[in-house]
């Protein structure tokens, strides 16, 4: 019986424990840094039940092409629309306004909705346009 030395060098490499820890690190580095948000720890202070100033109080009139207008996305009269803008008034007194016109709307529902926020008292009036394209 011969027995035979081990001594001999291994002709390829064993990459595959190298690959796999490879694989394991770059996961393990995707998800903390997608995990952590930048900056020092700091221990927060507690929020009171208050609500927030910094909610959106801008309303939106939309005035569509066959004269139905809406508020936000709420279908209103012109009456109604003035009772919802009236209470909104007395909670904040300075709110914006966005007023949305379709194109082939009529100018007189347009102006209806204008005199109406002028007879409020609303002064903080925008209009929404397509941007122009060149």
């Amino acid at each position: 019986m011969q027995i035979q030395a081990d001594s001999k060098p291994y002709d390829d490499i064993n990459i595959t424990p190298m690959l796999d820890l490879a694989y394991v690190l770059l996961v393990i580095f995707i998800i903390m840094t997608t995990a952590t948000v930048q900056g020092q720890k700091v221990n927060l202070p507690k929020a009171s039940a208050a609500p927030s100033l910094a909610t959106q109080t801008t309303k939106a009139i939309t005035v569509a092409n066959d004269g139905k207008i809406f508020l936000d996305t709420i279908p209103v009269t012109l009456a109604e629309l003035e009772q919802r803008l009236i209470q909104q008034k007395a909670l904040t007194p300075e709110f914006p306004v966005v007023l949305r016109g379709d194109a082939q709307a009529q100018y007189q529902s347009v102006m209806d909705v204008f005199d109406l926020l002028s007879r409020i008292g609303l002064s903080q009036v925008g209009l929404a346009t397509k941007p122009l394209v060149k």
